[in-house]
């Protein structure tokens, strides 16, 4: 439209809004957003390192351990950085902002970096172990993907109250997971264990959120993960032992957590039953 006093092109208002709607996508991401794009980077780099460092020079007859345990430690460092993006995220979207599609990206990026990503590696691992059974193992994988595919559906419908999640968060569970992996056990106790936290991550036991002391002791944790990996990958001494402790620490974390939860859950059950029978006395 032409103004008549200057001859000048002019937009409504309406137009200028949808003008700025139109955007690039790149102009309309927040800080929180680029920290949620850098987790599912690190998914997606995990895969990619799972498959050229593991599955192929196993498909290959390669006999070269050291590297397949150098890109097996780098797998599991970026599933372990992948929860840091995730981690702080959530925190810079709480103290600054995120763009409408935050919730959206968040829950795309954990479904490639907790999802596919420790499901690919159980997969993997059903192919390389010596014990392993491959379809059976492909099975696990699919469960694990559909646990972390049922959970977030789940966390994008329904509304909990504050500071819990309901069910085992998907980046506890895939750590976990991947830790039952490394842990070397036999078969049918990896099978059952790894089916045993997928089904915690769509269970209805509540777990605390990573927030103030919890989460600098979750990113404390997780930096220790990252060292011990690093040591078990370029076969420092007592790194294999380190490694598993550290395995060994997560899986009791994550069975010591849901009993914690049904316990209090049951005396919480208990103190409303004695409260209303005492205020059904006379």
């Amino acid at each position: 439209m032409i103004d008549p006093d200057t001859q000048a092109g002019w937009v409504p208002e309406a137009e200028a809004e949808d003008d700025a709607e139109d955007m690039p996508l790149s102009m309309r991401l927040s800080i929180a957003d680029t920290l949620t794009l850098g987790n599912a980077t690190c998914g997606f780099m995990a895969v990619y390192f799972t498959t050229t460092g593991i599955l192929i020079p196993h498909l290959t007859g390669s006999d070269e351990s050291g590297m397949a345990r150098h890109s097996a430690a780098t797998a599991v460092i970026l599933m372990l950085m992948a929860a840091i993006f995730d981690l702080f995220d959530g925190l810079v979207a709480r103290k600054l902002r995120s763009s409408p599609m935050g919730a959206e990206l968040d829950n795309l990026s954990d479904l490639v970096s907790f999802g596919l990503a420790p499901a690919y590696f159980v997969l993997v691992y059903g192919m390389v172990a010596d014990d392993a059974h491959q379809r059976v193992s492909a099975l696990a994988a699919i469960v694990v993907l559909l646990a972390v595919v049922l959970r977030l559906a789940r966390f994008s419908c329904v509304t909990l109250k504050d500071g819990m999640f309901q069910g085992m968060p998907s980046p506890f569970g895939a750590l976990t997971v991947i830790s039952i992996v490394l842990l070397e056990l036999p078969f049918v106790p990896t099978l059952l264990a790894i089916v045993g936290v997928a089904w915690l991550m769509v269970s209805r036991v509540e777990y605390p959120k990573p927030r103030g002391v919890l989460a600098v002791a979750m990113l404390g944790w997780i930096v220790a993960a990252m060292g011990l990996l690093a040591a078990w990958a370029f076969d420092a001494p007592g790194g294999q032992l380190l490694l598993q402790t550290g395995c060994a620490l997560q899986v009791v974390l994550g069975a010591v957590i849901p009993l914690f939860a049904t316990a209090r859950r049951v005396n919480s059950f208990r103190d409303n039953r004695r409260e209303a029978r005492a205020a059904q006395l006379p």
